[in-house]
Formats: structure tokens, sequence, C-alpha cells
């Protein structure tokens, strides 16, 4: 049983996690065997102010 957990920074729409969620399991059907109806994914949608690299907020 996969189980993706994708953060992302900041709102993507509806379309785009459709699009996420179907090119993950698709990779995760063809590289690794694994079934579709067993493969689960959540995708966190961070604000970008909670959100830093190299020392620095994402703006």
């Amino acid at each position: 049983m996969p189980y993706v957990n994708l953060k992302v920074a900041g709102p993507l729409t509806k379309e785009q996690k459709k699009t996420i969620v179907k090119e993950f399991t698709n990779t995760l059907e063809k590289v690794a065997g694994k079934a579709p109806e067993t493969t689960y994914i959540v995708i966190d949608e961070v604000s970008r102010e909670n959100w830093a690299k190299g020392g620095d907020l994402l703006e």
C-alpha cells in the first residue's frame, strides 16, 4: 500500500491536483507494480509564508 504525502508551497487548483494524483498513481503502477486501488496520496498545501529556503522565507 503506497502512501505519498506531497507538500507544496501555495495553493493548487482542483485540476492540478487531479493531474498530480493521476500521474503519481500511474508512476507507482508502472515503476513499482503497485495497484492504483491501493495507492493513497495526500496533498498538503502550505502557505508560502510558512516555507523557507536558505535561511529566507519564500515570498
